[in-house]
C-alpha cells in the first residue's frame, strides 16, 4: 500500500512539476523581488535617493496638501503616502480625468517640494503585480493561472514529502562533484527540505488573499439579497465608506489635515495612518479618509476613519473584524509589509531556494530523459528545455534588461503611443522573447552539446547584464558604492550589490557549466577512440609468433 502510493506521488510529483514548472519560476523569481520591491524602486527613481536625515523632522500633511494643489486640480480624489525608513520621501498619487489613471509624483518629506519625476512602474507597479496576476487582467486570466500555479504548489509539497522516505537524512546531503544529475536531485531535496514551511505557506495564504476571485461564492453568497453584492462585501469586510459628491462648492476653507492626523492617532493608540485620502476636494461633501498602518504589525488591518473636510468631525469609524482579522493576518504573512529587515532578508532568502528548488527539479528530469527521448526520437525533452531555459536563466536576464532600460532611456522617452514606462516594459518583454528563441534554436536538432550551451549562453548573459546594470547606475547617477553607503542610502547599496551578487553568481554557474561540458565532451571522445582502437586492432593471425621480435618480419 505504502509503496503504491508512494509510486502515485512520484507521478504526481514529477508531472505536475514538468508541467506547471516554468510558471512556478516566474511566478517565484517575481515574488523573490518583491521582498524588495520599494527598495528597487528607488533605484530606479533617483530623485527618490534620499538621506536617513531627510526624515529626521515630522511630517506636514498641510504642506503635502499645499504641494499638491497645482497637480490634482479637477481631480475628484487625490491621496497621499508619508514617508517611511523604505521610502523616505511622500507619494502623492491623484486621479487623472483625461485618462482614467492615477498619476504619481513623489515630494520630498521636510519641504513639501515635488521631487524630479521618473516615469516608471518600477518595483511596486511592475515586478509585485506579475507576481500574482502576470500583467494579464483580461476576465483575470493571470490571476486564475497564478492560482492554478499555487494549487499545483501545494500538491508538489505535499507529494515531494511523501516520495521522499529519507527526507531530512536528504537534507545533509549534497554532492555538487557528482554527475549533473545527482548532484541536481541533492540540491533540489535540501533547498525543498530548507524551505518546506515556507513554501507551503506563500502557496497556502497566495489563494486565501485572492479568496473573492477563487471563491467568490463563498464570498458574496452571504450577500446575495443586496442589491450590489460586491459593494455589500467590500463595505462591511473593509469598511469602504463613501458619501456623494454635493456639486456645490464649500463654503469653509478645509480643515487642517494635519489636525485630523492626529485624531487618527489618538484613535489607533498612537498608531500612524498608511495613507491620507481626499475625497471630491473643494465640494460641500468632501471628506477626508485615513487608514491606519500596519508596519507595526504581522496583520494587514483595514481600520479607516472618514473625516468631514471642512469641519474635521469624524463621519465613520471601521475596526477590522475578527473573521477579516485572521484573513489579513494571512495575508500579512505573504506580504510582509511590517517592519523587520531580519525576516525580510529570510524571505528572500528563501525565495531564492524556491527558486533553485524548481531549476534543480527540471534539471534532474531533463538529464533523467534526455539520451532516452533522443534514442525514440521524441520531442518531449527538448520543448521542456527550451521553456525551462528561457523561463529561468532567461526571464532573470529580461529583469535585468528592464533595469538597464530604464537608466538608458531619457526622462521624456516615448515612441508612437507609448511612454516611457511601457517602453521599460517592452524592453523586458522583448529580451524575454529573444531568450526563448535562443533557446528554442539551441533545442533544434536535438544534441546534448547545443542545449547545454543554452543555459551556458544564457547564464553568461545574465551576468554580463546584471553588472551592465550596476555600472550604468553609477555612469547616469554617480550613485556607486562608496557614495550610497557614505551617505546611508542603503537600498540603493543593496540593489547594487545584490546585482553583483548575481552577476558574480551567474558567471561562476556558467564556468561551471562550461567545464562539466568540457568533461563530458571529453570523455565521449576518449569513449569513441577507445572503440575505433578496439575495431581496428589485428586479429590474432596478424600477432607475430612467440619468441618472435616485434618489428620484424
Amino acid at each position: 500500500m505504502g509503496s503504491n502510493l508512494r509510486q502515485s506521488m512520484n507521478w504526481l510529483h514529477t508531472w505536475a512539476g514538468v508541467v506547471i514548472g516554468a510558471l512556478l519560476f516566474v511566478i517565484f523569481w517575481m515574488g523573490t523581488l518583491s521582498v524588495f520591491d520599494r527598495e528597487i524602486d528607488r533605484w530606479m527613481m533617483p530623485a527618490t535617493r534620499l538621506a536617513p536625515t531627510a526624515l529626521q523632522q515630522p511630517f506636514s500633511y498641510d504642506a503635502a496638501a499645499r504641494s499638491a494643489q497645482p497637480l490634482v486640480q479637477g481631480s475628484p480624489q487625490w491621496f497621499v503616502r508619508p514617508p517611511t525608513e523604505r521610502v523616505p520621501a511622500a507619494e502623492l498619487r491623484w486621479r487623472n480625468e483625461a485618462t482614467k489613471t492615477f498619476e504619481r509624483r513623489y515630494l520630498h518629506p521636510q519641504t513639501g517640494a515635488v521631487l524630479a519625476h521618473t516615469d516608471t512602474l518600477a518595483g511596486t507597479g511592475f515586478i509585485f503585480p506579475f507576481h500574482f496576476n502576470l500583467h494579464i487582467k483580461w476576465k483575470d486570466v493571470g490571476y486564475w493561472l497564478v492560482g492554478v500555479a499555487g494549487m499545483a504548489m501545494l500538491l508538489l509539497v505535499v507529494s515531494g514529502v511523501v516520495i521522499h522516505r529519507k527526507i531530512f537524512v536528504d537534507f545533509f546531503l549534497f554532492r555538487p562533484k557528482k554527475h549533473l544529475q545527482r548532484a541536481s536531485l541533492d540540491l533540489h531535496n535540501l533547498t525543498g527540505v530548507l524551505g518546506l514551511p515556507f513554501h507551503f505557506m506563500m502557496a497556502l495564504s497566495g489563494l486565501v488573499i485572492f479568496m473573492n476571485i477563487y471563491l467568490p461564492s463563498a464570498v458574496y453568497g452571504p450577500y446575495a439579497q443586496e442589491a450590489k453584492p460586491k459593494e455589500a462585501f467590500f463595505a462591511e469586510a473593509y469598511g469602504s465608506y463613501k458619501r456623494a459628491k454635493a456639486d456645490t462648492p464649500a463654503a469653509t476653507p478645509p480643515a487642517s489635515l494635519d489636525a485630523m492626523t492626529a485624531i487618527a492617532r489618538r484613535e489607533w493608540n498612537g498608531s500612524e495612518p498608511s495613507f491620507l485620502r481626499v475625497w471630491h476636494p473643494g465640494d460641500a461633501n468632501s471628506y477626508v479618509e485615513l487608514r491606519r498602518s500596519y508596519e507595526d504589525a504581522v496583520t494587514m488591518n483595514v481600520d479607516t476613519l472618514a473625516l468631514d473636510a471642512s469641519t474635521g468631525a469624524v463621519l465613520n469609524r471601521h475596526v477590522t473584524a475578527p473573521v477579516m482579522g485572521a484573513q489579513r493576518f494571512i495575508s500579512g504573512l505573504h506580504f510582509i509589509q511590517f517592519r523587520h529587515w531580519t525576516l525580510r532578508w529570510l524571505y528572500f532568502a528563501a525565495g531564492l531556494a524556491g527558486c533553485i528548488m524548481i531549476a534543480t527539479g527540471f534539471l534532474f528530469w531533463l538529464e533523467a530523459r534526455r539520451a532516452s527521448h533522443a534514442k525514440k526520437g521524441l520531442a518531449g525533452v527538448r520543448v521542456v528545455e527550451a521553456l525551462s531555459v528561457a523561463s529561468m536563466p532567461g526571464i532573470m536576464a529580461a529583469t535585468m534588461a528592464f533595469f538597464i532600460a530604464n537608466r538608458l532611456l531619457p526622462l521624456d522617452a516615448a515612441w508612437a503611443s507609448w511612454d516611457r514606462a511601457a517602453l521599460e516594459m517592452w524592453a523586458f518583454y522583448l529580451v524575454w522573447l529573444v531568450m526563448l528563441a535562443h533557446a528554442a534554436w539551441r533545442a533544434w536538432p536535438q544534441d546534448t552539446r547545443r542545449t547545454s550551451m543554452a543555459w551556458r549562453e544564457q547564464t553568461w548573459a545574465l551576468a554580463a547584464l546584471a553588472a551592465l546594470a550596476v555600472a550604468l547606475n553609477w555612469a547616469t547617477t554617480g550613485h556607486h558604492l562608496a557614495h550610497t553607503l557614505g551617505q546611508g542610502i542603503t537600498s540603493v547599496a543593496g540593489m547594487d550589490i545584490l546585482l553583483l551578487a548575481l552577476a558574480t553568481g551567474a558567471a561562476l554557474t556558467a564556468r561551471h557549466l562550461g567545464r562539466r561540458a568540457a568533461q563530458k565532451d571529453a570523455a565521449l571522445t576518449n569513449k569513441k577512440t577507445a572503440s575505433r582502437d578496439v575495431r581496428h586492432a589485428p586479429g590474432p593471425s596478424a600477432l607475430p609468433a612467440s619468441g618472435e621480435p616485434l618489428g620484424h618480419a
